[in-house]
């Protein structure tokens, strides 16, 4: 350029563009992840099933550029078909990473008492599995709602306990994961199966969606059974009807907007979106100085798995660790 000349730079639409989203990159890179003190921040693998097929090593990067150093592992032991891997390579690629295996989403035929030896002896093996990775929750999910009568309710909560006996021999706590479409899906389920369950066997391992959209009152509901928390989903929602049919990011599925699973699925928001009182929850866990796993199991990411987990990660630190980390 000649001495003494300005020169005039025109700056292009695109160019605008490609600056701006620089910016907000070295924005988020410069962001506080959460701490992972008392309260321990877990991601659930079932996100990643709505998206196309990718190494389990793209979902741990994404966990370890988010701050959320645990994963809940679904579809035990299919999970390891599923993404091609050993439990050896699961290790050391967390290992690697500073990560852990938290727990999985353990389910069986707990109601069927011609199917109760099966079922314990499933539990024993994932409860194996998991001890490598020094994990000790098993998070429990009730059998299909169309099993639902007053004798499989029974059989389920025996069941429950038994489970509960061999988690305490092998060193772990086993609890209930609450959820729509199963057994225990209501608040008077709820409190009905943690009265037929023995408080010294079988905890209690709520997820705030499935709370709020089956008529609980999450922070209520948490407060009650406080002593009996081994384990956390923080999953934020409120009811909303699609306008549209719902097609999945991997393609593959498409539920039509009448249907309960798209309306599900449209309820479903990153933290801070929906309508649950995660500061309320926060206050409780602070009441008992919980320590421990909370899972921010989200079903459904609008823009990606982790711009979703980046967004609830801003939540956590901004939100809920002035209140209890």
């Amino acid at each position: 350029m000649e001495k003494g000349l300005i020169r005039t730079v025109r700056w292009s639409p695109g160019r605008r563009e490609f600056l701006a989203a620089l910016s907000a990159s070295l924005v988020h890179a410069g962001e506080r992840l959460p701490q992972n003190r008392n309260i321990k921040w877990a991601v659930s693998l079932g996100l990643w099933g709505h998206f196309k097929p990718v190494p389990f090593t793209d979902v741990l990067d994404v966990m370890q550029d988010t701050g959320f150093i645990g994963i809940r592992l679904t579809g035990y032991p299919g999970v390891l078909t599923t993404y091609d891997i050993t439990p050896e390579a699961i290790e050391r690629e967390t290992k690697k990473r500073g990560l852990r295996v938290a727990t999985i989403s353990f389910n069986g035929p707990a109601h069927d008492a011609a199917q109760q030896d099966h079922y314990l002896d499933d539990g024993r093996q994932a409860m194996a599995f998991l001890k490598r990775f020094g994990a000790n929750r098993l998070v429990c999910f009730s059998p299909n709602r169309g099993h639902l009568n007053d004798a499989a309710f029974k059989t389920m909560c025996q069941s429950f306990n038994r489970l509960g006996e061999i988690a305490g021999e092998m060193g772990f706590r086993a609890g209930l994961h609450n959820h729509l479409g199963q057994m225990v899906e209501k608040p008077e389920e709820i409190d009905r199966c943690m009265d037929m369950t023995d408080p010294k066997l079988f905890w209690l391992s709520p997820d705030t969606a499935h709370l709020l959209l089956g008529g609980a009152d999450p922070v209520k509901t948490i407060s009650k059974y406080r002593q009996r928390l081994m384990f956390l989903d923080y999953k934020d929602a409120r009811w909303t009807q699609p306008t549209a049919d719902v097609k999945l990011p991997n393609g593959k599925v498409v539920y039509e907007k009448d249907s309960s699973a798209a309306k599900f699925l449209s309820s479903i928001y990153d933290l801070g979106d929906g309508d649950v009182d995660f500061p309320g929850c926060h206050q409780v866990l602070k009441q008992i100085h919980y320590k421990g796993w909370i899972c921010v199991d989200l079903d459904i990411a609008r823009n990606g798995p982790k711009a979703s987990y980046q967004r609830c990660g801003r939540y956590v630190v901004t939100r809920l660790e002035p209140i209890y980390a």
